[in-house]
């Protein structure tokens, strides 16, 4: 009996401890398990704290881009002071829920704009996404070459860049990128006939419309496109007057000369020399447009280039010479600035130093920018050049005019051509060449896309560049 009574007692110990062991370990997972489903709710609510708050982030990126369509050159949301600046996020009901912080910075010598946006939650302060897009205005030299006319580039023209006509183009160089027009048909004024809007001569010669337009590798290595919606030229318009304002205040202005006009070379030691030009050598045609200056006066040597890069020319200008870790825009243009007739002639080698970004020159002609006649027998233009109301070109000449200028050999371009006429430095009479520059190269400058001359015009709207996250 005390015995079986000892034995019952140890039995019923030995149950109870492991009651006890297994109710502990019991309370242990379950805590641990609580725990776990705590951790885990926490963490499913900072995942969509955290999904959230970059949706505020970009909420902030696609205000700031609804901002600069409307207001381009507002980098101060509209404050007139530095920032960050603060907005407020809303539900779809209209109830406040979060808010994002901007700091908008334009990037220097170029139409890009950084936006960063940073976006949290008022219920997650603590919790941040930051956000830095970039985006950047189209300038007017996007195009190797843009016409608002109809365009024909002939057997010995070879281009590196973007060509655009608003009219049709014949094409029948090498295009070594695309090469595209407005007008799915046009009559190419050549010859009277209808044709694609972007063709070619070049055997087999396209065939008219309506059939399959063929694949040309040989011609167009990148392609054509047409119809394409067409570039605004309107939108190229200069504000000239705002121009002459920055030359006169912080730039290089020249009054008209009373002459003929001015003649600037540019040096590589951040300089130009500026001459009076008094009489221009003739040509055939009797008028001094095509001329080379015969003799000048009043001469400004050495002049150092402007601070903010913009030189303003109230008359006819001469131009060459090479710039050297430069940004400058020249312009010429006479008054009233609307319907002035100023051109710029380029006889001469006019040249950049490097041909990495930190040089560019752009020219602006109220009307033409012209080769005359007696210009380099191999001559290299580097720049973006933009004809407002005119032609980028040069003239015909005969051989009656002279025989040795008549003809010239190469003409190079590096940077970009915009031309409200049809451009050519080349003539075919009876489709021989018989005048101008033989062989003909443009070369697309891509710095010049973003990173365009100082004040030059720009078309479109604000065009996405990059997006990338930043830590908090």
């Amino acid at each position: 009996m005390f015995l079986n009574d000892k034995k019952r007692k140890f039995n019923q110990g030995t149950i109870l401890v492991s009651l006890l062991v297994f109710t502990s370990i019991f309370i242990v997972l379950a805590g641990g398990l609580l725990s776990l489903v705590v951790y885990q709710h926490k963490l499913n609510k900072y995942k969509v704290a955290k999904a959230q708050a970059i949706h505020v982030a970009e909420a902030g990126i696609n205000y700031y881009r609804w901002h600069l369509a409307h207001d381009d050159d507002d980098f101060q949301d509209g404050t007139g002071s530095p920032g960050p600046y603060l907005h407020d996020y809303q539900d779809p009901q209209g109830n406040i829920i979060g808010r994002f912080s901007l700091e908008i910075t334009p990037v220097p010598n170029s139409t890009i704009v950084s936006i960063k946006s940073t976006g949290w939650l008022l219920s997650r302060p603590n919790i941040k996404r930051v956000i830095l897009a970039q985006y950047g205005m189209p300038a007017l030299s996007t195009y190797a070459v843009a016409a608002n006319d109809n365009m024909r580039f002939g057997s010995g023209t070879e281009t590196f860049g973007p060509i655009h006509a608003n009219g049709g183009i014949r094409f029948d160089g090498l295009a070594h990128n695309v090469v595209s027009s407005a007008r799915a048909t046009y009559i190419d004024p050549d010859d009277g006939t209808t044709q694609f809007g972007v063709h070619t001569r070049v055997t087999p010669a396209d065939p008219t419309p309506p059939a399959v337009v063929p694949s040309r590798p040989d011609v167009f290595e990148a392609g054509r496109e047409f119809p394409v919606p067409t570039v605004d030229f309107n939108g190229f318009t200069t504000n000239l007057a705002e121009l002459k304002t920055l030359a006169q205040t912080n730039g290089l202005y020249l009054n008209k000369s009373n002459q003929e006009g001015y003649w600037l070379r540019f040096n590589t030691n951040q300089t130009v020399d500026i001459y009076v030009v008094r009489t221009v050598t003739a040509t055939c045609s009797g008028t001094a447009t095509d001329g080379i200056v015969q003799t000048r006066n009043n001469p400004q040597l050495g002049q150092p280039l402007p601070a903010n890069g913009i030189i303003f020319v109230e008359d006819k200008v001469w131009a060459d010479g090479q710039i050297n870790n430069s940004r400058l825009t020249l312009i010429a243009a006479r008054e009233p600035l609307a319907t002035g007739n100023a051109d710029v002639i380029i006889n001469n080698d006019l040249l950049y130093t490097n041909k990495d970004g930190t040089e560019v020159l752009g020219i602006i002609a109220q009307r033409n920018i012209t080769v005359g006649l007696y210009s380099d027998d191999n001559l290299v233009i580097e720049g973006s050049l933009v004809a407002k109301s005119g032609r980028i070109g040069r003239n015909y000449f005969s051989s009656y005019c002279s025989a040795t200028y008549y003809k010239r050999n190469s003409i190079t371009i590096y940077g970009s051509l915009a031309t409200y006429n049809r451009y050519g430095f080349s003539w075919s009479c009876a489709g021989t060449y018989c005048s101008g520059y033989q062989n003909r190269t443009i070369t697309y400058d891509g710095y010049l896309t973003f990173g365009p001359p100082p004040s030059f015009p720009t078309t479109g709207a604000y065009t996405f560049i990059s997006w990338r996250e930043l830590n908090p």
